[in-house]
């Protein structure tokens, strides 16, 4: 009576968008608290800090990472890779985003890519929109792929005992083949009216990427810590090492590096100016937003939810793995898909009774990441770098509202979503 009320008073405060989502994630969780339906030792344990690890490491390495350059460079190569063809930029862009989006975090890498996209696109003379959004859906796709891709794949991982090599073997194959139709179905749309002069093409292919490369001893580092840390994600289940303390590792290893060769005065600042680049907002909306979810959990009423949707299914694993991807994938176009994940973890927890323990509910795990990932293609509010990338083409001018990119993004959401239901029968029911 007390848990169930917070928890949707925050969820539509967060949907209404009226105040920062961290302010009310942490006040839902202070709300738990005050009504005693949690202790603060409770609350605490509620959090899971390899999420919270896990993000802040990775936002740190981006952060350091960004300043050599490389990012810029990416997208410059990528154009000339191409010749300067719109058409093809228009895949290749894709292609790089889902790439990045796999190994960094989407909206991080939409952050970096888009404002070069717009530039890019400009000198061509061709409208950004087609770009940007498959840029969006790329980096949605793409962050699907592996357990640092996406938040809710963080959530997800961290909560079933996923590891890095686990999301790739089970969650690639499908990722690829979306994408494929992704770049298929864009071309279809918007191929045949890309076109530029040839003297636009010309002044594309005149750009040097190696100019963009701002600091190349930074560049060195860097590429060397995240190909360690990547083989730390890799070999987890044998060294024993979670995550969250690999991400960690790796940023503090990173800004070490960065500021071996300056001056202590220098070091305070280029640190400051790291931490500064962290996105606390999401990381203090992650802390409340687990407090109020332990606090639902605590109250029963996610087991009886677990139950009420089983009995629904009628204790058949292929309908409840179907259930869980569409709700997922409907749910998550609407809110955002990080809010939903979190709450819908405890519930396929008290699922696995119903069906043979831990080790039978791998699909349900799969179904949920798939749905919430694809699903928040579905609209502009349903994930982080669709706003990310909206807020950015605001700000040039460039119109990305909500029902143009709905109108657009729509249906090749709904054919992800059922090219990820075909994949779960065929592999896994």
């Amino acid at each position: 009576m007390i848990a169930v009320p917070i928890l949707v008073a925050t969820y539509v405060l967060v949907m209404v968008d009226r105040f920062d989502r961290s302010i009310l994630a942490l006040l839902g969780g202070g709300a738990m608290i005050l009504a005693g339906v949690l202790t603060q030792d409770q609350a605490i344990r509620g959090i899971d800090f390899n999420t919270i690890g896990l993000l802040t490491g990775m936002m740190v390495l981006v952060a350091i990472s960004r300043r050599s350059g490389v990012f810029e460079f990416l997208a410059v190569w990528s154009a000339q890779a191409v010749r300067a063809s719109p058409v093809g930029l228009l895949a290749t862009l894709a292609v790089v985003t889902a790439v990045l989006s796999a190994l960094l975090d989407n909206v991080t890498t939409v952050l970096l890519i888009a404002p070069v996209t717009i530039s890019i696109t400009r000198r061509l003379g061709v409208a950004p929109f087609p770009f940007l959004l498959a840029e969006v859906m790329a980096s949605n796709f793409g962050g699907t792929a592996t357990l640092i891709g996406d938040p809710p794949n963080i959530l997800i991982g961290s909560a079933a005992g996923l590891t890095f090599n686990d999301f790739i073997v089970h969650l690639l194959p499908v990722v690829v083949v979306v994408m494929a139709a992704q770049v298929a179905t864009l071309h279809m749309a918007w191929g045949r009216g890309l076109g530029s002069t040839a003297a636009a093409r010309a002044a594309v292919m005149a750009l040097r990427p190696a100019d963009s490369i701002t600091d190349r001893r930074l560049l060195r580092h860097a590429v060397a810590v995240f190909a360690l840390v990547l083989l730390g994600f890799a070999t987890a289940r044998l060294t024993g090492l979670e995550p969250g303390s690999i991400a960690l590792i790796g940023a503090a290893a990173l800004m070490l590096l960065e500021n071996l060769a300056h001056p202590r005065d220098e070091q305070f600042e280029k640190i400051s100016a790291t931490y500064a680049e962290v996105d606390w907002i999401t990381i203090f909306f992650f802390i409340g937003l687990f407090i109020v979810v332990a606090g639902v959990e605590k109250s029963g009423a996610l087991s009886w939810l677990a139950g009420e949707v089983t009995r629904a299914t009628r204790g058949n694993l292929m309908l409840t793995v179907f259930a869980v991807l569409w709700v997922s994938a409907i749910a998550s176009a609407i809110i955002d898909n990080i809010p939903f994940v979190a709450a819908m973890i405890p519930v396929i927890h008290a699922m696995a009774p119903d069906f043979g323990g831990e080790h039978a509910i791998l699909p349900l795990w799969l179904a949920l990441s798939l749905g919430a990932c694809f699903g928040g293609n579905g609209t502009l509010i349903g994930a982080s770098a669709n706003l990310t990338v909206s807020g950015i083409a605001q700000r040039e001018g460039i119109g990305f509202g909500f029902a143009a990119y709905t109108r657009r993004a729509l249906p090749l959401t709904l054919l992800s979503v059922a090219i990820a239901q075909a994949y779960l029968y065929l592999r896994y029911l």
